[in-house]
């Protein structure tokens, strides 16, 4: 649900200054893994290039706060994923049933209609796994109860990537305001890949349900102002879109051609036809992930 977000909204930007970090690594005592603990505190290098990311991960979860938001903002790349062999997951977060002002319609019904809106876009991509947690749409909080409901789902899932929205962005190129939804389910989403999901003590009631930790390898944020690698998908942009256009109760032919125009200026930044942005987060060292590259 990304209201009148402009077609080039989050078009890759060049970006500049410089990058300073602090860092360190701590490893998983139940794995034996390296993981990072590196804390980028400014991140701003002058024409900085994205990196192209052809890595197929094996597990997937994708969390998002509405029906419509995977396909806004990263469908492409599912496509490809799922095209060479990746398991993915969706997790909607919210029902959905805010999404209308049309005063004759009911919540419960758009909520229903928009869940099947979902089912039938993530099967276009190749999804079938799509789980709903149901919380209120519109009032979405990072709350604790929201970060035990994901640290559940990661828990049994047990993905390598997770994809999420960036709660880091409020303000976009001065048209749009990001959706406090978005920026809640994607708080909630990283706070339970770190240090929820894996750390044994925190939810505890977890392991009464035989949900032991789980550590996710790299966190994907899209609907992002700082990406740092994109995901060429000009063989799975037709999908993307078609996946989009079922969410008939939200979107049109017109936002589909401003989607395919978002597409191809992040693709025009990357090198390719058509491509997908993402900031980044790799929490486990290259050499100890499993994700394989695509031929």
């Amino acid at each position: 649900m990304l209201g009148c977000l402009n077609h080039a909204t989050f078009a890759t930007t060049a970006l500049e200054g410089e990058e300073i970090q602090q860092g360190a690594q701590k490893r998983d005592e139940q794995s034996g893994e390296r993981y990072n603990l590196t804390v980028t505190l400014f991140r701003r290098a002058k024409g900085m290039e994205l990196q192209r990311d052809d890595r197929i991960p094996q597990r997937v979860l994708v969390i998002a706060a509405h029906p419509d938001d995977i396909e806004f903002g990263c469908a492409g790349s599912i496509a490809r994923w799922v095209a060479a062999g990746a398991q993915v997951t969706y997790c909607i977060v919210t029902d959905g049933a805010a999404g209308s002002n049309d005063p004759s319609v009911q919540a419960p019904v758009l909520a229903h209609q928009r869940r099947e809106e979902q089912q039938t876009a993530a099967a276009v991509v190749g999804v079938s796994d799509v789980r709903f947690l149901n919380y209120r749409d519109g009032s979405l909080q990072a709350t604790l109860d929201l970060r035990r409901d994901l640290t559940r789902l990661i828990r049994e899932v047990r993905p390598e990537r997770v994809v999420c929205q960036d709660p880091t962005t409020v303000f976009v190129n001065g048209t749009y305001i990001n959706h406090p939804d978005h920026r809640a389910a994607g708080e909630a989403a990283i706070y339970a890949v770190f240090p929820s999901a894996a750390t044994r003590l925190i939810f505890p009631e977890l392991l009464d349900e035989g949900l032991e930790p789980h550590q996710v390898k790299e966190l994907y944020l899209d609907l992002t102002l700082e990406p740092t690698v994109y995901v060429d998908i000009s063989e799975t942009l037709e999908r993307k879109i078609e996946a989009l256009l079922c969410h008939r109760s939200q979107v049109d032919e017109e936002a589909a051609r401003w989607v395919r125009e978002w597409a191809a200026e992040t693709g025009k930044r990357a090198g390719c036809a058509y491509a997908e942005a993402f900031r980044v987060v790799r929490l486990v060292e290259e050499e100890q992930n499993p994700a394989h590259t695509q031929d």
